[in-house]
């Protein structure tokens, strides 16, 4: 079976010399969650940008996404949440912004009011995005990605900046959606609650590529790489 994402040895360069990712190799199969972790710095956001080509500059190595190499046909089928939602937002309505993705992919659309719908964000669609608070911008983007049906989410840091109500009802949002998932966040009780396996990366190196609960219950290399146990871990895995 053909994995959803494969990287193979990819490395990657900043213009101004900053090296973001050294020989990086994994495989994701179709309908895995797989949490991206590490400090600041390690190169998440840039390994999910690579995804679907945002970068500029090619990177060496290869990244393929259900086989292909394709920039076209990876973008259609990855749909990428950015960390701050002001950076996927730019129409005058909502109801624009979610339908913007669909438009520009050349992908049968799902309804934009659907998406909306499905993010509990009805009757929303003639609002200013930039009028709405932190986590309804956040679940417009999570709609605009939704309408594009992609086969695979990469989402950066999806509940940074949200109250507790407001990482709730996110939370909620994704247990429904049926996609492979990877998921780069530092809040790790995110990362513990929905992914079974977890990619630890440091100073743009794969250091750690195994079990969920085993990578995030071993405190010597969590603390390490600048990281703590998660909370909810520590009530599930006392020992």
């Amino acid at each position: 079976m053909t994995p959803a994402i494969e990287v193979h040895h990819l490395s990657y360069r900043y213009p101004d010399g900053r090296e973001a990712l050294r020989t990086i190799s994994f495989t994701v199969a179709e309908g895995e969650c797989v949490g991206l972790i590490g400090p600041n710095g390690a190169g998440k956001s840039t390994l999910l940008l690579h995804l679907n080509g945002v970068l500029p500059e090619k990177p060496t190595g290869a990244v393929r996404v259900f086989g292909q190499t394709d920039l076209a046909a990876m973008r259609r089928d990855v749909g990428l949440l950015f960390q701050d939602p002001d950076d996927q937002l730019f129409c005058p309505t909502v109801l624009e912004d979610v339908a913007f993705g669909p438009q520009q992919l050349g992908v049968p659309e799902k309804p934009a009011t659907e998406a909306l719908a499905q993010v509990g964000l009805a009757g929303f669609e003639k609002r200013s995005p930039h009028h709405l608070s932190h986590g309804e911008k956040r679940r417009v983007c999570l709609a605009g990605v939704l309408a594009c049906q992609p086969r695979v989410l990469a989402l950066d840091e999806p509940t940074s900046g949200l109250d507790p109500r407001g990482r709730r009802e996110f939370k909620a949002l994704l247990h429904k959606v049926r996609a492979t998932k990877l998921i780069a966040s530092h809040d790790l009780d995110l990362i513990a609650e929905f992914c079974s396996r977890v990619l630890l990366l440091d100073r743009g190196e794969l250091v750690a590529d195994g079990v969920a609960w085993e990578v995030l219950g071993d405190v010597t290399l969590m603390v390490s790489h600048g990281l703590e146990r998660p909370h909810w871990l520590q009530h599930r895995h006392p020992h």
